[in-house]
């Protein structure tokens, strides 16, 4: 089995160039922006969980 790997690694190297060549670094206001929306989504599916796995213990007679 001959594989060429080298047209397949010049290839991923070229798209992360360009991936590094359109990234920029945020600024202090839009990375605390995405910060708290961040913790609010993982607060809320944290609150769901929990409510969820009340109600089934409940439901199925565990103790908690």
């Amino acid at each position: 089995m001959n594989i060429n790997i080298m047209p397949k690694l010049r290839t991923f190297f070229t798209n992360s160039k360009h991936i590094l060549n359109i990234s920029y670094k945020p600024s202090n206001e839009e990375f605390n922006r995405s910060a708290r929306i961040i913790l609010l989504g993982i607060l809320i599916i944290g609150a769901l969980g929990f409510i969820i796995s009340i109600i089934i213990g409940y439901l199925s007679g565990a103790p908690i």
